[in-house]
């Protein structure tokens, strides 16, 4: 047992949206990629870090931040809301907000002009947010000239410093779109701007992160988009660096129980080696033993049943419950086929084996566009689709029979 004086055992395990690991395993080839863009003179690759819910972009984005910083770049960034995509004026708020926050502890010395014989008094200029908008604003043109002219003249103020450039780091960017029916085009805005920029060789780099359907909505607004990113696709971990965000957090926490490789090979298993699952599994499983006031040094087991229970409760259900009856049908269909893409045409061909009510080509494609939107599938460059939430087809198949489903809602 754990003697008194002993220090209680914290769980080091952290799952929640974009906290950082106790460990944070492989993702090596990603940082080195990342410091391939840092060391760009001439900045002709910006970053797109993509890949399902659960697999670590928010993470790993922070972590290029002290990378980044020790390289002389600046960082400024944020999320990317929806509120960002209702006008291109919101879209150039949220840029000078954000780079405000670096920009304001510049301050420069100008000379007041002579009046008469007499030289004026120094004064200071503070780059702040409103000396920044107050530019935007006294700017003719459109969003697009005004924000050029603000960020020009804010490059030339960090050359001077000695920086190596400036990053703009957003999260979730899959939000931002442009909006042709409100004649407001805040995603090509942002893209015109810094392709401008770049042109002009100043180093102003934009690192995108968000779901797959990130690149093709880029891709769709400006044709040249894909020649303006460096695509990092984020993959669930090998079995090996699965077991290194296992084990590491516990050996540096002392935690008095330890997995044995039975129990291990279990949680790469049923984790299928996305970190956000790692990381919900072994809290769990610790949160246990700390309940049950195991002895130290026993080897404890892995409640296989009933944390995939509450991970569906807690992870799958709430994407779910905001589907519809016709789409649940579509991604039933999917859930029963044996490979990861599928097309449209697949999707009818199943309806008509599995359903009293076949799909037809065109409500099939309303359908999966409706759960792009959703964030619950996405194309690929080869114009199939797949699940764009890890193991969801797993949990689909779980709750195929509509009694499971009543007792799990």
């Amino acid at each position: 047992m754990t003697k008194a004086n002993e220090p209680i055992f914290t769980n080091p395990f952290r799952p929640g949206a974009g906290h950082m690991p106790p460990h944070l395993a492989g993702r090596t080839n990603d940082k080195a990629e990342f410091k391939r863009l840092l060391d760009q003179d001439v900045v002709l690759e910006n970053l797109i870090l993509t890949g399902l819910r659960g697999v670590g972009k928010t993470v790993l984005l922070e972590t290029f931040k002290p990378m980044a910083i020790s390289e002389g770049w600046l960082w400024v960034g944020t999320d990317l809301s929806e509120t960002v995509s209702v006008s291109e004026d919101n879209l150039a708020i949220r840029l000078l907000t954000d780079l405000s926050v670096v920009t304001s502890g510049i301050s420069q010395s100008v000379q007041d002009k002579k009046v008469g014989f007499t030289i004026g008094e120094e004064s200071k200029i503070n780059w702040n947010y409103a000396k920044l908008v107050k530019i935007y604003n006294e700017t003719p043109g459109l969003v697009a000239d005004k924000l050029k002219t603000v960020l020009e003249i804010v490059w030339s103020l960090v050359n001077q410093l000695g920086k190596k450039g400036i990053i703009f780091a957003y999260d979730e960017a899959q939000n931002l779109a442009d909006n042709a029916e409100k004649d407001q085009y805040p995603l090509s805005t942002l893209l015109d701007v810094f392709q401008s920029l770049q042109r002009k060789e100043f180093r102003m780099m934009l690192a995108l992160t968000g779901l797959p359907t990130l690149l093709p909505k880029l891709v769709e607004a400006r044709t040249y988009s894909e020649r303006m990113f460096r695509v990092v696709f984020l993959d669930r971990l090998e079995d090996s660096e699965t077991k290194q965000a296992i084990k590491v957090p516990i050996e540096k926490n002392n935690c008095p129980v330890r997995f044995d490789e039975n129990s291990i090979s279990t949680i790469c298993e049923v984790s299928g080696g996305y970190p956000y699952f790692i990381q919900f599994i072994c809290k769990e499983v610790y949160d246990r033993w700390v309940q049950q006031h195991a002895e130290a040094g026993q080897v404890t087991s892995i409640p296989v049943d009933e944390i995939v229970r509450k991970l569906d409760a807690d992870f799958f259900s709430g994407r779910w419950a905001r589907v519809t009856d016709r789409q649940r049908d579509v991604l039933k269909i999917v859930a029963r086929m044996p490979n990861p893409e599928f097309t449209v045409q697949e999707i009818v061909t199943g309806s008509h084996h599995s359903s009293n009510r076949p799909f037809t080509n065109s409500r099939v494609s309303a359908i999966l566009n409706s759960l792009m939107e959703a964030g619950l599938v996405y194309r690929n460059r080869h114009g199939k689709y797949r699940f764009a939430v890890p193991m969801f087809g797993q949990f689909i198949l779980r709750h195929l029979d509509d009694d499971n489903e009543a007792l799990l809602w």
